[in-house]
């Protein structure tokens, strides 16, 4: 199954100050980062093997940073610092010495783990001169080097013998880890199965929050119990829901809990990272998450003539793939022919871009195309009113869905409507509404609005433009 490893972003956020300091931010290349550091640390006099070692603990201590959203979860627009206080020396603009540049090229998506913990090792150091530490003395590594120590050795010296190095990182786009959708009872996927074990492991220091038995990816009763008793705890709104606020809260008493950004890490092991659901989808997959990129590209493809047509039909056939590698061609992706991270995200920006730019009407006046996100319990807006529109005028045919009230709110009613119309079609009885649940009910209210009524179990399909 695909996993949450560790990858390294192309470009890092500095804030040029404290945390809290009134500092401009800058965006630079994750290896010109690096190299900075290393030319603000560091002599350029020093041995390689010293050099390197420096340079792994720099990436790593760096990519800890990022990869547990230490300043991100607390309300921050950037990835590290340039306080030496707080983390390692950045100076804007400065020059860069020739060798340390040469050897950051090579080592800048390498990084140091401890033993078989995924997440990049919190290489903690200092110069060792004014300043003596626990983790890696700067200054200790040159007659390391000089006594003929590899760069591995020299690490060991200082972070213990269980380290290990990770070599050639995958490098990708810088994202949060919060992808701008708010999670409750109902919801599906990987993320849910994120929330579960982050509030499973927070449990053990906090025993008010009860655990969540399975951890399943599925947002149940449990899950949400278990999300309200978070809120409590941490004076949050309680919801019940996993918003930006909650999401980057228990990110951040995660991190704590696991002690992450301390050298004694607890560690996050491999388990913890792989996904449930395949976000990875390929030639040959089917089901739902296959008719959603359809669905997506679908739009998308009207508006872009490089992007072939492809069928909305839930089967990843060689259709698909020529249409996803167009888009990835076009957005500058990797071209792969598979969805990846970086693919869903840019697809789903572009289809919610096309979708707010289009005129009133732009799809006719009978129906509205799926807005780009997945309703459940205590979503609100314009899309959950159309939809409650929608169910009531199917329910005048279809007498077992129950009236409801039609406020723009999905609340308990809107949701027993909902499960009663996917038991009626066949679909899978999870009672949210995504781009496949929204397709169906669209294409039966709009068969039944032009008097061809539907048999049960009929999907007539649903033509984009």
């Amino acid at each position: 199954m695909p996993t949450n490893l560790p990858y390294v972003p192309q470009y890092i956020t500095v804030h040029l100050g404290a945390p809290d300091a009134d500092a401009p931010n800058v965006t630079v290349p994750f290896a010109d980062y690096i190299k900075n550091v290393a030319s603000s640390e560091i002599y350029p006099t020093w041995p390689d093997n010293a050099i390197r070692a420096n340079v792994y603990a720099q990436v790593s201590y760096t990519l800890n940073r990022i990869y547990t959203d230490y300043y991100r979860s607390r309300g921050y627009n950037f990835d590290i610092t340039n306080s030496i206080a707080n983390d390692q020396s950045f100076v804007n603009g400065r020059d860069i010495f020739e060798n340390v540049s040469r050897i950051v090229d090579e080592l800048f998506n390498d990084y140091i783990v401890m033993g078989n913990s995924v997440e990049p090792y919190f290489a903690a150091y200092c110069d060792g001169r004014e300043l003596r530490c626990e983790g890696l003395e700067q200054w200790a590594t040159v007659p390391l080097a000089e006594e003929g120590l590899t760069p591995y050795e020299i690490l060991q010296r200082f972070y213990g013998n269980d380290i290990n190095i990770v070599t050639n990182a995958p490098i990708g786009d810088r994202r949060e880890t919060w992808d701008g959708r708010t999670l409750g009872f109902g919801d599906i996927g990987n993320s849910v199965q994120q929330i579960q074990i982050r509030l499973n492991r927070i449990s053990k220091n906090f025993s008010g929050i009860p655990k969540i038995p399975l951890v399943n990816g599925v947002f149940d009763e449990a899950t949400e119990a278990s999300v309200r008793a978070f809120q409590r705890a941490f004076n949050l709104e309680e919801d019940g829901l996993v918003g930006k606020g909650t999401w980057y809260s228990i990110q951040r008493i995660y991190t704590a809990v696991k002690r992450l950004n301390d050298l004694a890490s607890e560690g996050i092991t491999l388990q913890e990272t792989t996904n449930l659901f395949n976000s990875f989808l390929s030639e040959g997959d089917s089901g739902s998450e296959v008719f959603e990129l359809q669905y997506l590209l679908a739009l998308v493809s009207e508006f872009n003539n490089e992007i072939p047509t492809v069928s909305v039909d839930g089967d990843f056939g060689p259709g698909t793939r020529q249409a996803l590698e167009a888009f990835q061609r076009v957005y500058g992706l990797n071209v792969t022919g598979e969805t990846d991270i970086n693919t869903w995200d840019r697809l789903y920006r572009e289809y919610v871009g096309i979708l707010t730019s289009l005129p009133e009407g732009y799809f006719g006046s009978t129906t509205l195309p799926y807005q780009g996100r997945v309703l459940r319990l205590g979503v609100e807006g314009d899309d959950v009113r159309a939809l409650q529109e929608y169910l009531n005028f199917i329910g005048n045919t279809y007498t077992g869905i129950p009236t409801i009230p039609v406020d723009g709110v999905f609340g308990g009613q809107t949701q027993a409507a909902v499960t009663v119309f996917k038991e009626l079609f066949g679909l899978n009885p999870t009672p949210i509404v995504s781009a496949s649940t929204w397709n169906e009910i669209t294409s039966v209210y709009r068969d039944l609005y032009d008097g061809q009524l539907a048999s049960s179990g009929q999907n007539p399909g649903f033509n984009i433009g």
